[in-house]
C-alpha cells in the first residue's frame, strides 16, 4: 500500500498500517530526540511517547502539513516535556575545571547529568543535509561538541535551532510546530546561533575526517589501538594535541594537557596491572572504540567503556571515555573478547 492508503487504514484503527507508515521516519526521529535530550535512553522514551501520541491523535491529522512535519512536531513537544522534568546533560569539561592527576578521582555522579554517546552506524543516519533550509549536515548534527552545545540552550531555542538548521523546516513550519510567531522564531534562532557558535570548534569532525583519506584514518585507528593495547603511555600521549583532554563520564574528574593526561594514564588506566583490547566503532559521527579489560577470574576481556575521539589540528583534541559496560551492546559490539 502507498502512504495514502496506509494513512486511511491507520485512521480506521489498523495498528500495523500505522507502524508501516511511521517506520521510515523512526530512526531519524530517534536522532532528533537525541539532539534535543543528549541521551539515547531519554530519546527512546521520548520517541515512544511521541509515537503513542501520534497514534492517539491520528484522526486530527488533516494532511495540511506533511506526515514528516507532523511527526517531528509531536516528537519535539514530547522532548520539551521531558526537558522540564530533568536537569540538562553536559560533558565533564562543562561541569568542573580540569583536575590535578596526582589527586584522587572524584566519585561518579549518580544522577543523569551526562551527555551519552550515540551509535550512529547502528541506528542509522543519512549523509548530507536534511533539506535546502538546513545549515548542518546530519552527521555533523550529532557530533559530541554540537550535542553538548545544544544542551546549554533554553529548551525552545534548542528546538528552534534543530528544526530550522538541522531538519530544514521553514520559519513558518517551525512557528506552527512550537506555537510561536515567525518573528519569535527568527529571534530565538539568532540567539541560539550566537550561543552555539561560541562553543563549537572552528572545524567540525566531519570536516576533519573528510580531510583525511581512508589510509590516514586507518593509520590513526591502528596507531591508537596499538599504543593502548601495549599500554604505551608515551605513544598515546604523543597522539594528543598539546592541550588535549581526557574525560570519563560519569566521573566529573578530567585532565587537560599531555603531561596531566600521561600522569593519569600511568597511575590508573594504563597501569601495569591492566591489559586492554580495543574494537573500533563509530559514535556521534566520530572515531570510537569499545574498550575491554582483562578479567583474570573469567580469563576473558570484559567490556568497560566506549571512547570517542575528537580530532583537532594538532592531534587528538579530546578522548571522551564513557564508562559503563551497558553501553557496549548499543554499538553492536561483543559482550566479551
Amino acid at each position: 500500500m502507498n502512504d495514502v492508503r496506509l494513512l486511511e487504514a491507520a485512521r480506521a484503527g489498523d495498528e500495523d498500517a500505522f507502524a508501516r507508515l511511521v517506520e521510515p521516519h523512526r530512526r531519524a526521529l530517534h536522532a532528533h530526540c537525541y539532539r534535543m535530550l543528549g541521551s539515547v535512553a531519554d530519546a527512546e522514551d521520548a520517541l515512544q511517547d511521541a509515537l503513542l501520541n501520534a497514534w492517539r491523535g491520528l484522526a486530527k491529522f488533516e494532511g495540511r502539513s506533511s506526515l514528516r512535519s507532523w511527526l517531528y512536531t509531536i516528537a519535539t513537544n514530547a522532548c520539551l516535556r521531558a526537558i522540564e522534568r530533568r536537569p540538562k546533560r553536559v560533558l565533564p569539561i562543562d561541569y568542573a575545571p580540569a583536575a590535578d592527576p596526582h589527586d584522587g578521582l572524584a566519585e561518579p555522579l549518580v544522577e543523569s547529568v551526562w551527555v551519552e554517546p550515540y551509535p550512529d552506524e547502528t541506528l542509522g543516519l543519512e549523509d548530507g543535509l536534511a533539506g535546502p533550509e538546513a545549515r548542518y549536515e546530519q552527521r555533523e548534527s550529532v557530533e559530541l561538541a554540537f550535542i553538548a552545545a545544544l544542551q546549554h540552550l533554553p529548551a525552545r531555542q534548542r528546538a528552534v535551532l534543530i528544526l530550522r538548521d538541522v531538519l530544514g523546516f521553514t520559519a513558518r513550519e517551525t512557528a506552527a510546530a512550537l506555537e510561536m510567531s515567525s518573528p519569535g522564531v527568527d529571534s530565538a534562532l539568532q540567539r541560539a546561533h550566537k550561543a552555539v557558535d561560541e562553543r563549537l570548534p572552528d572545524r567540525s569532525q566531519q570536516a576533519v575526517l573528510g580531510s583525511l583519506d581512508d589510509q590516514g584514518l586507518r593509520e590513526i585507528v591502528d596507531r591508537y589501538v596499538d599504543a593502548f593495547e601495549r599500554a604505551d603511555v608515551d605513544a598515546v600521549v604523543e597522539m594528543l594535541a598539546a592541550d588535549g583532554a581526557f574525560t570519563m563520564p560519569p566521573l566529573p574528574t578530567w585532565y587537560r594537557g599531555r603531561e596531566a593526561v600521561a600522569a593519569f594514564l600511568k597511575g590508573h588506566v594504563l597501569a601495569s596491572e591492566n591489559r586492554w583490547r580495543l574494537v573500533p566503532a563509530r559514535a556521534n559521527g566520530q572515531l570510537a572504540f569499545g574498550n575491554y579489560r582483562w578479567d583474570e577470574e573469567r580469563e576473558t576481556f570484559r567490556p568497560r567503556s566506549i571512547s570517542v575521539l575528537t580530532l583537532g589540528r594538532g592531534g587528538i583534541a579530546e578522548i571522551t571515555t564513557f564508562l559503563g559496560p551497558e553501553l557496549i551492546p548499543r554499538f553492536g559490539l561483543p559482550n566479551e573478547l
